[in-house]
């Protein structure tokens, strides 16, 4: 069905496989591109975009709903739920 393919990456210029098993998987995902990137410059690039962003998520300072103790979570809250502290949100969970 599918065979391996060399290609150039547009980004450091080295060749690299495309394989039949990763053209499957690009297929069942819907991809219509091949990767423009080698492997090793594709995960540069997640790494420094991440970098890019701040690197860390947004916290926002709560009162957990459960205990009362103050907490941050990675999510503004809209006041139509509550939130709970780590602690209290696995408890919660377990209910469930």
């Amino acid at each position: 069905m599918y065979e391996d393919k060399v290609l150039t990456c547009r980004e450091c210029g080295a060749e690299f496989v495309f394989s039949a098993s990763e053209q499957d998987f690009y297929a069942k995902k819907g991809f219509q591109n091949e990767p423009g990137r080698c492997p090793s410059c594709r995960a540069n690039r997640r790494q420094s975009s991440g970098q890019a962003r701040g690197g860390e998520r947004q916290m926002y300072d709560v009162i957990c709903d459960g205990c009362g103790q103050p907490t941050q979570v990675p999510f503004q809250p809209r006041g139509d739920r509550p939130v709970y502290c780590r602690d209290c949100f696995d408890k919660q969970r377990q209910h469930y």
